[in-house]
């Protein structure tokens, strides 16, 4: 029977409920009689490499408690990737701490680091239980349905299109595009998931671009010309991770320096919304238009969060103190979904997940690449509840 320390860890970018897993971790472990006490890194593996912990056993029961509703990463986070001379200091740490339960909450390259620690310490004949938690707002895990994290970002890009699109119909006169990025490095998830905003024909987005199929600009140009025809006005919306055929970023400028070299960084207009807002102010005769950059602000928006998002990011974190306990280690807890839409969880080799990136399937796209399918909506449906549905003035005008 195992014995020691549990340690926990949060990577890379926040969520509005990785805090729940967090949580989740926290109270099955002090259940727990083999586990001794549960310590937290501060700032992921640097903090634990330097021995920098919260002791969470000590923390009150009103604040494991609030955890549940509170979004960001409360121990703090980290995009350290692991190199070779790390490896001695980390196995030094779990020893004199006597860690023998180690989690870390986090996505594709935090999968990556529980698998690698997990290994180095079974090489080294040093037992350790390491299971991965997942965590992404991108949605870009192998092995998973979806990524806690993912459905509440993704209600919280929905509502900004779907009110930016009532704003926008209603402002037609003035401006005529309206141009919405949402972050998506490799995949698309968090743009397609845009298209739950739409109710009836002509509401916003009418255009979706993700990085699964490159940018045209002349099809772009071609598509918005003929919603404005229709509508009398166009919402796109952009993934940042956007690339032409060629594979060059849409993010990077396209303005010379004068050594001819093409400028980076803001003032040389680095975001894949500014440069399509740019082709199209030149394509449409100088019609007015605007754009919306989001970026962190979708991951921390607890206001927006999904219960359904909550309660399972809490119960992954409770899965995965169970599995370790039971003996259990080198494995990812997971989300499965049955026919009828219910889900479950169950686990996955680390070594299916680490350094990977699940993208789009392609039967999520429609052929033309301006839009999702009706697979990709039978798809998001279940993880977001209930939207506000606003009303539209009928074209009944009066005159004397």
């Amino acid at each position: 029977m195992l014995k020691g320390k549990a340690v926990i860890g949060q990577s890379g970018g926040p969520t509005s409920v990785i805090n729940s897993s967090l949580a989740g971790v926290i109270s099955k472990a002090l259940e727990n009689q083999d586990i001794t006490r549960v310590l937290g890194m501060n700032y992921g593996i640097e903090g634990f490499m330097k021995e920098q912990f919260f002791d969470l056993t000590a923390q009150s029961p009103a604040i494991l408690e609030g955890l549940r509703v509170t979004p960001s990463s409360a121990l703090g986070s980290s995009r350290h990737k692991l190199v070779e001379e790390d490896f001695p200091i980390i196995l030094d740490v779990l020893k004199k701490y006597d860690i023998r339960f180690f989690f870390l909450i986090g996505g594709n390259d935090t999968m990556d680091t529980v698998h690698r620690v997990e290994s180095y310490c079974r090489k080294q004949n040093y037992d350790l239980r390491g299971i991965g938690i997942p965590k992404t707002v991108d949605n870009d895990l192998f092995g998973t349905d979806f990524t806690p994290g993912f459905p509440s970002a993704a209600r919280s890009n929905i509502l900004n299109v779907l009110q930016a699109g009532v704003l926008s119909r209603d402002m037609k006169k003035v401006d005529q595009f309206v141009i919405y990025q949402t972050i998506g490095r490799d995949a698309g998830w968090l743009a397609a998931s845009t298209a739950l905003a739409r109710n009836k024909e002509g509401d916003a987005p009418h255009l979706i671009y993700c990085p699964e199929k490159p940018l045209k600009p002349d099809q772009l140009i071609s598509d918005a010309k003929d919603c404005v025809k229709k509508y009398g006005w166009v919402s796109i919306v952009v993934s940042e991770g956007l690339l032409y055929e060629d594979g060059t970023p849409v993010s990077a400028a396209r303005n010379k320096d004068k050594f001819n070299n093409t400028e980076f960084g803001a003032m040389g207009g680095a975001s894949v919304a500014l440069n399509v807002h740019k082709i199209l102010t030149d394509a449409l005769d100088g019609a007015r238009g605007e754009f919306q950059i989001t970026e962190s602000l979708i991951m921390s928006a607890f206001d927006r969060s999904e219960p359904l998002d909550l309660d399972l990011a809490y119960a992954c974190g409770q899965r995965a103190v169970t599995l370790a306990c039971e003996g259990t280690t080198g494995v990812m807890v997971n989300i499965k979904r049955s026919n009828s839409d219910e889900f479950s969880l169950g686990q996955v080799p680390l070594t299916d997940v680490a350094v990977k990136a699940r993208v789009l399937p392609q039967n999520f796209i429609n052929e033309r690449g301006n839009d999702v399918t009706s697979d990709f909506i039978r798809y998001l449906s279940p993880l977001i509840s209930t939207l506000p549905r606003f009303v539209e003035l009928e074209q009944k005008f009066h005159k004397e």
